[in-house]
């Protein structure tokens, strides 16, 4: 996809639909697409985190890594859906695993240059927190109930 083409797709997406022809030209100027193989490793827990990314083939699932016992998934993210908040809020790291599901086509932003730009312009700054801060309650919410459902002693009410 060229930046043309990924301006195009932002307008339409849920998270990127109202922001102004400039703003998406700009997210748009800042991604590319990527490729990962089934099980590729897309991000781990606590390394630095300065993307993020939307699925356009395949999946992501996101996981939580166990103290002790089996990896918890917490989510298997599809076509459309976005994977990352780390990149905008300190201490820019990573908070869980994803892995490829199978072929997975990916747009992949550069969070550092958005981040900066969210500085210069806080309207720009304010519109993407509204939309990610959202997105991160919705995941929040999701990984806690999948985290209780999982780790809860049986009979435990």
């Amino acid at each position: 996809m060229n930046a043309d083409d990924i301006s195009r797709y932002l307008a339409e997406h849920e998270l990127f639909s109202g922001l102004d022809d400039q703003q998406l030209a700009f997210l748009a100027a800042n991604g590319e697409e990527k490729h990962f193989d089934d099980g590729e490793i897309v991000s781990r827990q606590g390394q630095a985190a300065d993307r993020f990314y939307i699925v356009l083939e395949g999946g992501l699932t996101v996981q939580v890594p166990a103290i002790a016992g089996p990896t918890l998934e917490v989510t298997r993210l599809s076509v459309d859906q976005v994977l990352g908040w780390s990149w905008l809020i300190e201490p820019y790291r990573w908070h869980f695993n994803a892995l490829a599901t199978g072929r997975t086509r990916a747009l992949e932003f550069d969070g550092k240059a958005i981040l900066a730009r969210c500085e210069e312009d806080s309207a720009f700054g304010y519109a993407l927190f509204k939309r990610f801060s959202a997105l991160m309650g919705k995941r929040l919410e999701a990984a806690q109930r999948k985290m209780m459902d999982q780790w809860s002693p049986a009979g435990f009410a």
